[in-house]
């Protein structure tokens, strides 16, 4: 089977060992006209599938059998290292510091890491779905409060502004320009302004925003 182009139907691999709520989760993708291609309970039958699918993104749980710790990841990473057009998007019962750190520093496109809890938020849930099939990054806003809380982190930020740390919150959960502008009740100029002061702060350099964007998520993780 080829790869799946980008214009073709939405179609998704899901790998968690919980029966309830990989089939949960599998209807309300259905539901949603989503296609899955194969519903899976451990990192290897994950990676067998998402080789005989190539499907556009792989919903993975963080841990599954046989240690129940970081299979999940793993199989993600790989997944990742491998077939880098394929969007990853993590489900993880709790806050997991370490395991959002490594996934983040891939550099390839297509990444997500949300709690379970924000399944039941089906509209957020499903927009999270989409943006990371389309290659975008998506942060549970929860990860992402932790993540500012860590001390080796708030070096890194004390230079930021309120308002810019909020604008930095809502990057990391994969907002574009005017979704900030409309969550934060802004104008977009107000927001591309910040967005600048942002770069400027942090020292990130380079040509395109896309990229510092990605940075200046990941200098949470940077500085330690």
């Amino acid at each position: 089977m080829t790869e799946t182009e980008i214009g073709s139907p939405l179609g998704v691999v899901l790998a968690d060992d919980a029966v309830l709520l990989r089939e949960g989760v599998r209807s309300l993708l259905e539901d949603e006209g989503i296609e899955v291609l194969a519903s899976v309970g451990d990192g290897e039958e994950l990676i067998a599938e998402v080789e005989r699918h190539r499907p556009r993104l792989a919903i993975v749980d963080v841990r599954m059998p046989p240690t129940h710790t970081n299979e999940g990841l793993l199989a993600a990473l790989r997944i990742k290292r491998e077939h880098p057009q394929i969007g990853v998007l993590m489900l993880s019962q709790h806050v997991a510091r370490e395991y959002a750190s490594e996934l983040l520093s891939t550099d390839a496109p297509g990444i997500g890491y949300l709690l379970k809890d924000r399944i039941t938020e089906i509209d957020g849930f499903l927009d999270a779905v989409h943006r990371v099939a389309e290659g975008g990054t998506v942060i549970d806003p929860a990860v992402v409060r932790s993540l500012l809380r860590a001390p080796e982190q708030q070096r890194a930020v004390s230079r930021l502004t309120p308002r810019e740390i909020e604008v930095l919150e809502a990057m990391a959960e994969g907002l574009s320009n005017r979704g900030i502008a409309e969550r934060l009740f802004l104008s977009l100029s107000t927001v591309e302004k910040a967005i600048s002061a942002i770069f400027d702060k942090l020292e990130l350099t380079g040509d395109e925003q896309t990229s510092r964007r990605v940075q200046a998520v990941l200098r949470y993780l940077d500085e330690r």
